[in-house]
């Protein structure tokens, strides 16, 4: 299987300096990788995006993510592999992910609440920077159907 176009990021290149800045800001604001590799990964399974599954396994592995927790990521509530802080940024990728599921809020105040107990202001904008870069990408990669293990290159 072969992308529809080359990725639109590859295609006016000027993007990739923007999304090149939010990655450097993300990655320094004091979450570990591995958090947010999670939260990228929940929400690539969430929109069905198998390029950033894939991508999103390779990364979470080299972050130091065992296989148990990457195989029960989709199930975070039902298995014992998470803490609370990271249960927290699984809840708030769900929430912010899956918008049109919501009436009223999108975060309900008892999750925001629970989030900002485990992250600070730094921390939560680094979270909330990955769920939107993530499903930014999500978006891309489904219309243009890129191919898990696909390079950008």
């Amino acid at each position: 299987m072969s992308a529809r176009m080359k990725n639109p990021a590859m295609v006016l290149p000027d993007t990739m300096q923007g999304i090149q800045s939010i990655y450097k800001a993300m990655y320094s604001g004091g979450v570990s990788q591995e958090v947010l590799e999670l939260v990228h990964l929940r929400a690539s399974q969430i929109n069905g995006c198998s390029a950033c599954v894939f991508a999103g396994v390779t990364s979470a592995k080299k972050a130091g993510t065992t296989d148990e927790r990457l195989h029960a990521v989709a199930a975070w509530r039902e298995a014992p592999f998470f803490s609370d802080a990271e249960r927290a940024a699984l809840a708030l990728t769900e929430a912010s992910t899956r918008l049109a599921d919501h009436s009223g809020q999108a975060v309900p105040d008892a999750l925001w609440d629970e989030v900002a107990d485990h992250f600070d202001e730094r921390q939560l904008s680094a979270i909330i920077l990955m769920i939107s870069i993530t499903n930014f990408f999500n978006r891309i990669n489904t219309t243009i159907e890129e191919p898990a293990g696909a390079s950008w290159g």
